[in-house]
């Protein structure tokens, strides 16, 4: 049989007694420990007061935590607390993870992802409790979206949200604006239609940062108008691995007035690009935006990704050009394609090879030496290495015949060209 404290659970009374004792958590000083010893003084009742060394942050994650213990105890010992992470708990019952958070009253970060909260009911007098909290995780939790929304009414000074991996196809918007909440951080859920992200623009007034990657979004369908109406302050937007397959979506970044950073990689719109051609007409299309996919756009870059872009649309049907092709044309003109110049070192070369009054076509290789051209010259004229002398005669030069002397230096070295000529002397005995 289970030790009836697995059956039940553990409290966080009993976790932080156990993990702060100070066999476990030794008394450290210094600047920026953030380690406290609550003094016996004012405090009554608890056995605990003399023993426990708490830091300001609590990281009591994958503890067995399902209740909070007694509250008298917490509060004796957490009032300095300002982070507190919770996750991979067992923690099911709003109830006890209220107690909790009642009870530290300098509470600002709070994490309890990964905790069963899926169907658990918040009531409302339950969601005051986490009224001072301005970071709330509540990744994978499959908490509802009604519960997301008691909390964002209940928490006034709210900024930063996370809701990952919980499976949301569509949200409903709320009459109550959160009017502090500059992040929202949503990747990883079922977000197909944009018609539900624009939920978070009349709900998230202040939005600066959006970052809902892995939701497989298939457009963005507002307007101009609309979408700079809901989103007037957002900064900042990640969506990468959506399903964005239009270039009209990518000209729709414009309409977000102080857009500045966005992540764009794995759209399928993206995929029959390469990375340096991805990279430059994303930043032709987006000119306001300072910062793509985690890299600075710097001011020449933009210009060479511009220019890239006036050129990559030469050919294309006016109906079907950008619609920000005719103001860079304006900028720059009606660009030339780029001459198309091989810069890679000659090969081969066709010369003549006269010997005596021999004269023979003969295909060399550059890269080989002048010992490895002789061996090549054997089955040509007639004559073993050892016996033979060659010289390079330049076609386009005024200077006579130079002697190949060196075995050992590669041919391309003395820039021989098509139509050059190798001149094969045999050795006098």
């Amino acid at each position: 049989m289970e030790p009836r404290e697995d059956r039940e659970g553990r409290s966080f009374v009993e976790v932080i007694n156990e993990k702060y004792s100070p066999e476990n958590f030794p008394y450290r000083r210094g600047p920026g420990m953030g380690v406290v010893v609550v003094p016996t003084a004012g405090l009554q009742g608890s056995p605990m007061k003399d023993r426990l060394n708490l830091p300001s942050v609590l990281v009591l994650n994958c503890c067995g935590i399902s209740k909070a213990g007694d509250q008298a105890e917490i509060a004796a010992f957490c009032a300095h607390v300002m982070e507190l992470d919770l996750s991979h708990n067992n923690l099911q019952d709003w109830q006890e993870i209220s107690k909790i958070a009642s009870s530290i009253p300098n509470l600002e970060f709070l994490n309890l992802s990964s905790n069963p909260l899926a169907g658990t009911i918040l009531e409302p007098q339950c969601a005051e409790a986490f009224s001072r909290v301005r970071r709330l995780v509540l990744n994978n939790t499959q908490i509802s979206w009604d519960t997301v929304m008691l909390l964002t009414q209940n928490i006034p000074k709210l900024e930063e949200l996370f809701l990952c991996l919980n499976e949301y196809s569509s949200v409903s918007a709320s009459s109550v604006a959160c009017p502090t909440l500059r992040l929202l951080h949503i990747t990883d859920n079922s977000l197909h239609n944009w018609a539900e992200v624009g939920k978070f623009g009349s709900m998230f007034p202040s939005l600066d940062t959006l970052i809902m990657a892995n939701n497989n979004l298939a457009s963005i369908q507002d307007n101009k108008d609309i979408l700079a109406r809901l989103f007037p302050n957002l900064r900042r937007i990640n969506l990468n691995n959506s399903g964005l397959n239009r270039w009209e979506d990518i000209e729709k970044l414009n309409f977000f007035p102080k857009l500045d950073e966005v992540r764009l990689q794995g759209i399928p719109l993206l995929q029959a690009y390469t990375k340096a051609e991805r990279r430059n007409l994303m930043i032709a299309q987006l000119p306001s935006v300072s910062n793509l996919n985690g890299s600075v756009v710097t001011d020449s870059e933009r210009e060479d990704a511009e220019r890239f872009f006036i050129r990559h649309y030469l050919d294309c049907p006016e109906k079907e050009l950008p619609f920000i092709y005719h103001s860079l044309v304006t900028k720059y003109g009606k660009l030339e394609p780029l001459a198309e110049i091989d810069l890679r070192p000659r090969c081969r070369a066709q010369v003549e090879v006269h010997c005596e009054e021999k004269v023979e076509q003969l295909c060399i290789r550059l890269d080989q030496t002048v010992a490895e051209l002789k061996k090549q010259l054997t089955t040509v004229v007639q004559l073993s290495t050892n016996s033979m002398r060659l010289y390079y005669i330049d076609k386009d030069s005024a200077f006579g015949p130079e002697e190949l002397k060196y075995n050992n230096r590669a041919l391309h070295s003395y820039s021989i060209q098509d139509g050059d000529e190798i001149l094969v002397v045999p050795k006098t005995k």
